[in-house]
């Protein structure tokens, strides 16, 4: 099985021609809607594991890279404001390409005859609307999807292994069969992918001491999966 990593919200960057979109918008691009804050790094570590990988640094409330063509949350309500023609340049810019590579070496994987495991890497805000949420670590998959389930809680169960206090919760916070980019994939490719959302609660991964600790303990127990499990026949 081959692994593929994407971090679509690795970062809150304004290209130079949308600037003006953006005026006043200052503190939403640091927040949470404007990115995932600690996720590029997390990516980072992670990747080290992976036979391919992709991440974005531009903003997700320019185009939202994990949401289909058509959802009405692919363009923000600063983006919104583009007219058509604008629009289509920042899907051919911004967001075909990324989606697109990501698929085609899906294709060519399943095509030479390998499975595919791909992990899509996110950080949540632990608290939102005033509500703290309780975990520090969601894994998100369609669990009518049966690799998808076992490769979840085989993963799961080994970073509880080595973090015995975390709350690792399946499915939050958000469910892993909403629109995204591994629903779409997964619908399109069907069984031989399986496609999994890893979110990190991100004051974790911002903290420099603790995301030295959170970024180990994730890697180690996908690389003990990858060792493990014969959904990774030979280690790999």
């Amino acid at each position: 099985m081959k692994l593929i990593l994407t971090c679509e919200h690795g970062g809150n960057e304004v290209p130079a021609e949308y600037w003006d979109l953006f005026q006043g918008a200052e503190d939403v691009l640091q927040s949470h809607r404007g990115w995932d804050p600690g996720a590029l790094d997390l990516y980072a570590t992670l990747l080290q594991h992976a036979d391919a990988g992709w991440s974005a640094t531009v903003t997700r409330l320019l185009v939202e890279l994990n949401r289909t063509l058509g959802h009405p949350e692919l363009f923000s309500e600063y983006s919104r404001v583009l007219g058509p023609a604008d629009r289509e340049r920042v899907l051919a810019i911004h967001y075909a390409p990324f989606r697109l590579a990501v698929a085609d070496r899906i294709a060519g994987y399943l095509n030479a005859g390998h499975a595919v495991l791909h992990v899509s890497v996110h950080s949540f805000t632990p608290v939102l609307d005033g509500k703290p949420r309780d975990l520090e670590v969601g894994l998100l998959y369609d669990p009518a999807h049966g690799r998808e389930r076992v490769i979840a809680r085989d993963w799961k169960d080994r970073m509880q292994e080595l973090a015995k206090g975390w709350r690792i919760r399946m499915n939050q916070p958000y469910k892993g069969t909403a629109d995204g980019h591994t629903k779409a994939l997964r619908e399109f490719f069907g069984e031989r992918y399986a496609g999994i959302e890893l979110e990190v609660r991100n004051d974790w991964l911002l903290d420099p001491q603790a995301s030295v600790l959170v970024r180990s303990v994730i890697s180690i127990a996908l690389q003990e999966l990858q060792e493990a499990s014969d959904l990774f026949p030979g280690g790999r």
